[in-house]
């Protein structure tokens, strides 16, 4: 039977990001994208949340024109195959569906304005953003003594998905990380989501390949296809198609919210909602598995 901090999606929504919160997302750039979870934010109408990413292709676009955000902390919010987030541009520039606060990162300094949460500073300093219009953008980011001070971001939750984990939230993932490590350790807590959900012997025979403390996380949710479109390395190809679906349709308000009523409130959970997709056009076949690491024994 399965225990430990296993819940559901909806569960671990309802209990760990209520309104108003700030949430990690996306840590990963363009693989590992927590669209289920972000789908539930938008079925739970959740509002005035901060968001925190470098590049989150189209999952803060989706949340923004939901009317679920307030402000965006991040290097770049768009599409990334197909340019643009609508979504995104209409709160930006119309304020529809409402106004959006947004303090703009590159990629390096939204990690260490985590990494200094995660090490309980107040900023950590830079000389990369010397000469950049982002000082213009972001109050969080100080030109003093020739470099750039960071300072701190520290989410309420991050939200991540990944291969596989345990019950008690020891979470392995291989390919691109981007800026989960930080992000997970800068955040009060972690909502893991996991492909393959797996005996506590597994995660603890790669120890080196475990993300976070188990501490930190307050909630498994076992939810295979957790992020489509985006890529799981060994799992699913990047669905394309859907991604250039998705930049058609939400080109208008109308067209958002019809894409909307299809891919998220018509679907009352991430199983029903990979029903209506093609799965095996996108599922890895060819598997290609690493050598075993030899952790000695006594």
């Amino acid at each position: 039977m399965v225990g430990g901090k296993v819940v559901t999606m909806a569960q671990a929504i309802q209990r760990f990001v209520p309104d108003g919160a700030s949430v990690a997302m996306g840590t990963a750039l363009e693989p590992l994208i927590p669209f289920a979870a972000g789908h539930e934010l938008i079925r739970q109408r959740r509002r005035d949340l901060a968001l925190v990413g470098p590049i989150s292709d189209a999952l803060f676009d989706q949340l923004i024109g939901a009317g679920c955000v307030r402000r965006v902390t991040a290097a770049w919010v768009g599409n990334v195959s197909e340019g643009l987030g609508h979504c995104y541009r209409r709160a930006c520039e119309q304020g529809i569906p409402a106004p959006l606060e947004v303090h703009d990162h590159s990629n390096f300094s939204v990690s260490l304005a985590l990494w200094a949460a995660a090490w309980q500073v107040p900023s950590l300093p830079t000389s990369s953003l010397l000469g950049s219009d982002i000082l213009r953008t972001n109050p969080n980011l100080v030109a003093a003594d020739g470099l750039v001070h960071v300072q701190a971001v520290r989410p309420d939750i991050a939200i991540v998905h990944v291969q596989r984990a345990d019950e008690h939230g020891r979470a392995h993932a291989w390919g691109p990380l981007g800026i989960t490590e930080e992000a997970g350790l800068a955040a009060d807590g972690v909502i893991v989501s996991c492909e393959d959900l797996v005996d506590s012997s597994v995660t603890l025979s790669d120890p080196n390949r475990i993300l976070f403390p188990e501490t930190k996380v307050v909630a498994v949710v076992h939810e295979p296809g957790g992020a489509h479109p985006s890529p799981v390395q060994g799992h699913f190809k990047r669905d394309h198609a859907f991604y250039r679906d998705y930049a058609e349709q939400s080109r208008s308000v109308a067209g958002f919210e019809a894409w909307l009523s299809r891919w998220v409130f018509d679907v009352p959970d991430r199983a029903s909602y990979m029903k209506e997709i093609d799965g095996e056009a996108i599922r890895i076949t060819h598997h290609q598995f690493s050598a075993p690491a030899d952790f000695g024994d006594t």
